[in-house]
């Protein structure tokens, strides 16, 4: 009996630690549209830049999101999107700071069920954004199936940094912000049964909310996710 809690706590501090984790380095050298920062990153993951102006000042200019290596591609930086806040216009300098998976710790967990929910939350030691959040995004916002595209757009919203999506065979780790899927985990638990189009607190949002037509509901979360583009 002993052994077998062993192996249970062994086995969730390893899928704990299977994550991707943020990452802290500096920029090296500038090109047009891309960096080479001081650390090798594997590629997928994004982050943020931040430069120091002095007198104890700094500010976030950029995001960037890694090739792989050392290499890392400049995007523009959203900031909070409000219209009284400047817009900060510097250029990227050698030196400056940079973060990758800045907001690594703050999870949306899609899953076909509450068991199968409740298992992985527990398992992982991560701030988890309650799909209930996202659902309500999908409906506001008129959406009719999950994407990469919706997935961004909430993520900037919220602050989430991975969204992690359960498969029939694993549990894939997205980073929103590059729309790369960075590894997979193994899974928790196998769910008896399935909620469509995933799990939440309150009624099916669409059973076509996924593009498909299957009345089977065990088919139609899998066929969902297979889907995510």
């Amino acid at each position: 009996m002993k052994k077998l809690l062993f192996l249970l706590l062994l086995n969730c501090l390893l899928l704990a630690d299977t994550l991707p984790n943020r990452i802290s380095t500096t920029i090296n050298s500038v090109n047009s549209d891309t960096v080479q920062v001081a650390t090798s990153i594997p590629k997928g993951i994004s982050g943020i830049v931040i430069h120091n102006y002095g007198n104890k000042l700094s500010a976030i200019t950029h995001r960037l999101i890694s090739k792989g290596g050392q290499q890392a591609i400049i995007k523009p930086y959203y900031g909070l999107g409000h219209k009284n806040l400047p817009t900060i216009k510097s250029n990227i300098e050698k030196g400056d700071k940079v973060i990758f998976g800045n907001f690594y710790n703050n999870v949306l967990l899609i899953a076909p069920d509450e068991e199968s929910y409740s298992k992985t939350v527990k398992t992982l030691q991560r701030s988890f954004v309650h799909p209930d959040i996202y659902a309500m995004d999908l409906i506001v916002n008129d959406e009719k199936k999950i994407s990469f595209k919706n997935l961004k757009s909430f993520a900037k919203k919220n602050q989430i940094g991975l969204v992690l999506i359960t498969t029939d065979k694993n549990i894939m780790v997205l980073d929103p912000m590059s729309s790369k899927y960075l590894s997979s985990l193994p899974l928790t638990i196998t769910p008896k049964q399935t909620m469509s189009p995933f799990y939440a607190r309150f009624e099916q949002i669409s059973n076509s909310i996924f593009g498909t037509n299957s009345k089977q509901k065990f088919s139609e979360y899998y066929q969902g996710v297979s889907q995510i583009k």
